[in-house]
């Protein structure tokens, strides 16, 4: 994919400092984006920061809940103190199944669990961006590029964790109304969907030679996806060249991606 340049412009990543977060991140910074990377964990914004101090793009790292309307106002303020505009907001807190466990058996407090976390952390963050895109293209300056990170389960469903799928299934519903709503403003807003992902949270499971032999038959180019598939996404996505491209959902499959 062909990586655009994007000096000055200015990318929140929300739980950037591991995982598709950190490739995110690296890309946009190494395509000169400066990155404000919002995390939970000060010692992994510590770490993500110093992988990309040789780059390009200013990194900012920020402790922040994004559970938390406050904690997400506070995060907001301070990297616009520090920057002076948000021109991207990619949203990729969450957390995955949450066990095996029937629907039927499922409590209210897992259920509220999943939302809050996979679904309220976009909201917070996307409101936040919104705001300060829609102000500032009402003053002349249009851009914007909101992106969520959601799941194949969003598509295809999932056997026992259907209160995953349903939060993901949310977030790309938002993601298709806030591109005809915000349209206007020239913001634009996508989804991308993770396949079979090589990470620092998958490597316990991609050492496992079952597992592998199992998945692999069904990924067309029998190889699992790298951080860095999303990062050629994220970058094209922050480019003026994606102001066409809104509403999609980017699906990455074991390194398939399809537009």
């Amino acid at each position: 994919m062909t990586m655009f340049d994007l000096t000055g412009r200015v990318a929140v990543v929300t739980g950037g400092n591991g995982g598709i977060g950190l490739g995110i991140a690296q890309a946009l910074a190494s395509s000169g984006c400066n990155v404000s990377i919002w995390g939970r964990n000060a010692e992994k914004n510590k770490a993500a920061a110093a992988s990309m101090a040789a780059g390009p793009g200013k990194v900012d790292t920020r402790i922040c809940d994004v559970t938390s309307p406050a904690s997400v106002a506070e995060a907001m303020k301070a990297t616009l103190d520090t920057f002076g505009r948000v021109d991207g907001c990619f949203a990729n807190a969450g957390i995955g199944g949450g066990g095996r466990k029937p629907f039927i058996e499922r409590s209210e407090e897992e259920w509220r669990t999943m939302f809050a976390t996979n679904l309220d952390g976009v909201f917070h963050a996307f409101q936040a961006a919104a705001k300060h895109m829609t102000a500032r293209a009402e003053a002349g300056d249009p851009f914007g590029r909101l992106v969520a990170t959601s799941s194949l389960a969003s598509l295809f469903g999932t056997a026992r964790n259907e209160h995953y799928a349903a939060t993901k299934a949310a977030i790309n519903a938002l993601c298709r109304a806030l591109a005809v709503e915000l349209a206007r403003y020239g913001v634009t807003a996508n989804a991308i969907l993770p396949g079979w992902i090589k990470s620092d949270m998958t490597a316990g499971i991609m050492d496992n030679e079952k597992f592998v032999a199992n998945v692999m038959p069904r990924i067309p180019v029998r190889r699992f996806g790298e951080p860095s598939d999303f990062g050629g996404i994220a970058v094209y996505l922050m480019s003026k060249a994606s102001s066409y491209h809104t509403a999609d959902c980017f699906v990455i499959d074991g390194g398939y991606t399809a537009f």
